[in-house]
């Protein structure tokens, strides 16, 4: 059985930082295609980072340049760091492989 869960999320300040981690049990990080998602409150889930087996990875252009997805084999984890962080940063960030989710992980941006 797939399992993800995500933790790391919090209240920051504008500016700051945070590092989300989905620790993935049932499947191994690195030989699969893992994203972070997010959802902010009445709006629809929207793309954040993916990272592929071979280690490309994609961003949502808001978050180019701020935020980095990352694979650590050995924890078996997906990163992503999250600097420079903005209000409308706010959302429930969500791990995700194939059809695989997470409970999400709430990051509050606060100016």
């Amino acid at each position: 059985q797939v399992q993800l869960v995500e933790s790391g999320g919090g209240l920051v300040q504008a500016g700051g930082s945070l590092r989300l981690s989905c620790a993935a049990s049932g499947i191994t990080v690195t030989f699969n295609a893992m994203g972070w998602y997010r959802q902010a409150p009445r709006k629809q889930r929207e793309l954040v980072a993916t990272i592929t087996p071979g280690g490309i990875t994609t961003y949502a252009d808001s978050v180019k340049g701020r935020f980095t997805i990352s694979t650590d084999n050995a924890k078996n984890t997906v990163y992503l760091q999250m600097n420079s962080l903005r209000r409308e940063d706010t959302a429930r960030y969500y791990c995700q492989s194939g059809i695989v989710w997470g409970q999400g992980t709430q990051v509050t941006v606060s100016s």
